[in-house]
């Protein structure tokens, strides 16, 4: 256990500050473990604080690790539309016990969005601390999660951001999870993302 927390903290302290979202600069954030057994198909629509964005994505997995790709379009208020590309990884570092109720895992990605203007580029890290909730009688978890994210950007805009994320998956069935999540911090808004599991 005391290996566990040392891990914890020295992850945490990679991440002191809430970070940006995920790999394309969306308010999309990732819970501790990955709800399919495969492999997942969804979409995500979000409000990345200006307009709205629309992203398809598809995670694959193996052991304790999975791989995310992810695309779309944002479109800000009063601006042009902008497309949005990037990858993300996650694993995970810790496994929760009686003496630390948490369940752990490390993110990390790249990515960015581009279009008229400034083109973004994104390097997200992160740790996700959350535990899944079963329903008596029933098939259906939750996994509420925090994910606080650090972000150096870079091309047109070079900066480090600092982002707190928020969120809950909701399973319903073995084949499709539903989630909420929300940023605090240099990138912040909401998002809600529906996935088909495998």
């Amino acid at each position: 256990m005391v290996r566990s927390l040392w891990k914890v903290a020295v992850l945490a302290a990679l991440v002191t500050a809430p970070v940006a979202a995920q790999s394309t600069g969306t308010p999309v954030f990732l819970a501790p473990y990955r709800a399919f057994n495969n492999w997942e198909l969804g979409a995500s629509l979000s409000d990345p604080g200006s307009g709205w964005a629309l992203e398809g994505f598809y995670r694959w997995g193996y052991k304790n690790f999975d791989i995310g790709l992810r695309s779309g379009v944002w479109d800000p208020s009063g601006g042009d539309s902008r497309f949005l590309i990037g990858g993300d990884a996650r694993t995970r570092v810790v496994t929760h016990s009686n003496s630390f109720p948490l369940d752990g895992a490390l993110t990390f990605g790249l990515g960015g969005n581009f279009g008229a203007g400034n083109d973004v580029a994104y390097i997200p890290l992160g740790i996700s601390l959350g535990r899944r909730i079963l329903l008596e009688n029933s098939s259906i978890s939750f996994s509420p999660y925090v994910h606080p994210v650090l972000t150096p950007t870079f091309l047109d805009t070079s900066d480090l951001l600092f982002t707190f994320g928020l969120g809950v998956d909701v399973k319903f069935t073995k084949s499709f999870d539903l989630r909420v999540s929300g940023g605090i911090g240099d990138l912040d808004g909401v998002s809600i993302s529906a996935a088909y599991l495998h």
